[in-house]
């Protein structure tokens, strides 16, 4: 780390990264920075601030501060400022902040960033639209006679929202836009890796109207953030934590949120299955399944990572496969038009990946595609046949360009396949039988199961997230960021049993 040099203001979106509390752009308050490299080039693409714990603090103050008024804020004026954002985002001056800050930070090729980016507007009109789920209801209580019940949907006081590298922009947006039209206010913290990307989205609700303080930013370094989330967590205002994430992360964030009896929505790891049956269209199965394993470099929660064939159809469909991937090129998509693939975020992924693979070698599975090679954080993309359970490229998320191929014979087997783990985020099945669908569909254990199409998936009415385990717990939606409270209006002469 070192410290601000030069007038950060003048430069305060190409360079350096500020922290924004209570609406003031400012530096941290012992001047640390810490930089942020490009994946791809591992060259200085920009510095941000690193938060103090005098800065987290002041963060949560300006959040509480905030909520008094704006928990009491009419809803129309919530959905206003959120249509408003919705338009901001649509236009050509965030596709361009956020494909930009995307490939200098993430090294994102510009056709995945642009389809980020064009979520968001709908993103954001679906969640104005939920203020109409912000009401109550009031019903006669069913234990005293007379006494009359109202149930008020109330907001929940102030969020940690904590969101990744890898969608920096729409994961953002997820993880503020729900909590702050219930009433909510959040201390958003970025990922080290994509402070500028994520500060696109603070921009974006300042300049729609977001009164101050009831969206801030504090960015930290790797070697800080540990001490200082914990930090935030256990402060008294914070009511509830989001995170998206890896699940070894979550794990020690829920480890944190516990001591102080704190709830989270987490959404975590994915390990997605892609069954397959014979009957199934293989060829657009096979563009399917090339599509969501290898974009963004398999660097997503909902990649398909394990293809589950019926043995009839697993040769064809592994050409097929094998035929789409090979055409595809990882490397650096800015400076070269022939790469549709981007580095993975670090070398030390890369080596993780290779590894993972090699293991599944050694223990009988077959490599179907890709040479182990390795160009710094480069990873072109890979197949494997053979691949079962309990190998580790089996078990734990990859979030790389590598896909596994099982086979199975019976309904019952694939179901047991697709179920063998820990993780359970999104699902996939093609079949042209409309009874195998309406059997199969709901046996799988995953947040979403999309039948004949990919394992990318989310509705913007419910949100994403496991069904516990390593994909995580609970939903973006005004359930998870709302408190309900009941008033019961006793009637007059009650009577107490005799005690008096």
């Amino acid at each position: 780390m070192g410290t601000v040099t030069g007038s950060w203001q003048q430069t305060q979106y190409t360079i350096f990264t500020p922290l924004i509390i209570a609406g003031q752009h400012r530096p941290a308050s012992t001047q640390e920075t810490f930089d942020i490299r490009n994946p791809y080039t591992r060259k200085v693409v920009g510095t941000s601030a690193s938060a103090s714990s005098q800065d987290c603090n002041d963060a949560i103050t300006a959040a509480a501060d905030a909520y008094k008024i704006w928990e009491n804020s009419p809803l129309s004026l919530r959905r206003e400022i959120f249509l408003r954002a919705a338009e901001l985002a649509g236009s050509e001056k965030y596709k361009q902040k956020v494909i930009e800050t995307a490939q200098q930070e993430t090294a994102a090729s510009a056709g995945f960033s642009t389809g980020t980016w064009a979520s968001g507007p709908n993103l954001l009109r679906t969640t104005a639209s939920l203020v109409n789920e912000l009401k109550g209801d009031s019903f006669p209580s069913g234990s005293v006679p007379g006494a009359q019940v109202v149930s008020q949907r109330r907001a929940m006081g102030v969020v940690l929202a904590i969101s990744p590298w890898n969608a920096p922009y729409v994961l953002t947006l997820r993880a503020v836009a729900v909590p702050i039209l219930c009433g909510n206010t959040v201390v958003l913290k970025s990922s080290e890796l994509s402070p500028r990307s994520q500060l696109v989205v603070v921009e974006l609700f300042e300049e729609a109207g977001l009164p101050p303080g009831v969206l801030n930013f504090v960015s930290m370094s790797r070697e800080t953030a540990p001490a200082l989330t914990s930090e935030i967590i256990a402060h008294p205002a914070i009511r509830k934590i989001n995170f998206t994430g890896s699940d070894r992360v979550g794990r020690i964030l829920a480890g944190e949120a516990a001591k102080h009896l704190k709830p989270c929505v987490f959404e975590l790891g994915g390990k997605a299955p892609f069954i397959v049956f014979e009957d199934a269209n293989v060829q657009e199965a096979a563009k399917s399944i090339a599509f969501t394993a290898m974009l963004h470099s398999g660097q997503v929660c909902m990649s398909t990572e394990r293809v589950v064939v019926h043995s009839n159809v697993a040769d064809a469909l592994v050409s097929e496969v094998k035929s789409l991937c090979a055409s595809l090129k990882a490397g650096d998509p800015v400076t070269d038009s022939a790469a549709k693939l981007s580095a993975l975020f670090s070398e030390d992924s890369a080596k993780n990946i290779v590894g993972m693979i090699h293991e599944a070698v050694d223990q009988g599975a077959t490599l179907a595609l890709g040479d182990l090679a390795l160009s710094g954080a480069v990873l072109q993309p890979h197949l494997l046949t053979g691949v079962k359970p309990g190998m580790k490229i089996w078990e734990r998320e990859s979030f790389g360009p590598v896909v596994g191929f099982t086979t199975f014979e019976t309904i019952d087997e694939a179901i047991e396949l697709a179920n063998a783990t820990e993780y359970s985020l999104s699902a996939a099945m093609w079949t042209t039988n409309v009874h195998t669908a309406r059997d199969v569909a709901p046996r799988i254990r995953a947040g979403y199961v999309n039948i004949n199409g990919s394992t990318f998936h989310s509705e913007a009415y419910i949100g994403v997230a496991g069904l516990g385990g390593a994909s995580g717990y609970g939903r973006f939606d005004v359930e998870n960021f709302t408190d309900k409270r009941l008033i019961i209006s006793h009637p007059p002469g009650r009577s107490y049993p005799e005690f008096f």
